[in-house]
């Protein structure tokens, strides 16, 4: 029994060593193990042998059935390695192909616009803050000093998730932790970020935004940065010369003309919409100048404002001890108005025909990567 033994276990793991593929293993496996395989009928003789002959036989057989079984296990892992190895290979990409065979993808515009901002106010001493897009009504809304009666915390203006709803209709829901929208402003950054750091806080928020609107100029989702400043001491011509700088670098001239409208939002008081002059040049209008001048007009373009007493004392923060200013924009409007796409419903159809004339090449760095301070 053991010289057959020993012969069985010599020709199996020689069949084994000696499988070319997956399925000559297979066979091996079938062959030895299956149900009617060889080493299978080898362990069906153990019912029938005396206590004796089995404490003897056992073992060996079982010490049979394992060896093979490991053989298997190994050649499967060499093979399929192998097999690997040769699709790797196969799969190769030639990089000494010329460049023009390769089709070039461009850097969306809205992209491109986000790095020149991230430029632009990394100058002025601004660092860039993000946060969650699913947001709570007490981070979006009710911090931010909007009142419960608020047009836009209504359904038709804002995307509620149905779990928040649901929440609130049993009375589970802790306004601050329970997440129920999608946020309409990156001005729930702001919060929490004045919730997390100390003072003074320099900070733009960039990101995507949403809210229940779709035209030319309105799509449900867009991208807003926002823009937060709290210190000691901030009064309203901190911001205006803020704005003033930042919009001269971005549109890259020294003739941009700012007017400011006495406005109303809640979370900022004063507040102000933020105009900037153009003129009419070739049936286009072209950012710059006076919109008073002949052939002018004006285009509003921020919302700003000094932060309210409220939202800062929400954060808290004593506001008879810390003052601040804020602005928010259209990431997509700027870009508009820059690169001179009329419609805003392109810039998410996808249309590789707009892509490659609008985008912007892979290796291009932002303008004014030298900084607003460059000569």
């Amino acid at each position: 029994m053991t010289d057959d033994l020993d012969t069985m276990r010599e020709h199996m793991l020689t069949a084994i060593a000696a499988a070319t593929g997956l399925e000559a293993l297979e066979a091996c496996r079938v062959s030895a193990l299956g149900k009617q395989g060889s080493v299978t009928a080898l362990l069906k003789t153990l019912g029938g042998m005396s206590p004796e002959q089995r404490l003897v036989e056992g073992p060996r057989i079982q010490g049979l059935r394992e060896a093979v079984s490991t053989a298997i296990a190994e050649r499967k892992a060499a093979l399929e390695a192998a097999a690997l190895e040769a699709r790797l290979a196969s799969e190769r990409l030639d990089m000494t192909l010329p460049v023009e065979a390769v089709p070039a993808g461009t850097v969306h515009p809205v992209s491109q616009v986000m790095d020149e901002l991230a430029e632009i106010f990394a100058d002025l001493g601004f660092s860039v803050a993000t946060g969650p897009e699913i947001e709570t009504d007490w981070h979006n809304f009710t911090a931010l000093n909007i009142p419960a009666s608020h047009p836009a915390r209504a359904m038709h203006d804002t995307f509620y998730l149905q779990q928040g709803i649901d929440a609130k209709a049993r009375g589970e829901a802790d306004e601050k932790t329970t997440f129920s929208l999608l946020r309409t402003h990156t001005s729930p950054v702001q919060i929490r970020t004045m919730l997390k750091d100390k003072p003074p806080i320099r900070i733009i928020a960039p990101g995507r935004t949403y809210r229940s609107d779709s035209d030319a100029t309105h799509t449900p989702m867009f991208h807003q940065v926002e823009g937060l400043v709290i210190d000691k001491g901030i009064t309203l011509g901190h911001l205006k010369w803020t704005l003033e700088t930042f919009l001269k670098a971005y549109f890259e001239r020294d003739d941009i003309v700012l007017r400011l409208r006495p406005s109303y939002f809640p979370f900022t008081e004063p507040s102000a919409e933020v105009d900037v002059g153009y003129t009419w040049t070739r049936g286009k209008r072209v950012i710059g100048g006076s919109g008073d001048a002949p052939g002018g007009g004006w285009m509003e373009v921020l919302g700003s404002g000094m932060v309210h007493p409220k939202v800062i004392a929400a954060c808290g923060l004593d506001p008879a001890e810390w003052q601040g200013f804020a602005f928010g924009c259209g990431i997509d409007r700027l870009a508009m108005l820059k690169y001179g796409m009329d419609d805003l419903r392109a810039f998410f159809d996808g249309d590789i025909r707009w892509l490659k004339h609008y985008g912007f090449a892979a290796l291009d760095v932002p303008t004014l990567s030298g900084g607003v301070g460059a000569a």
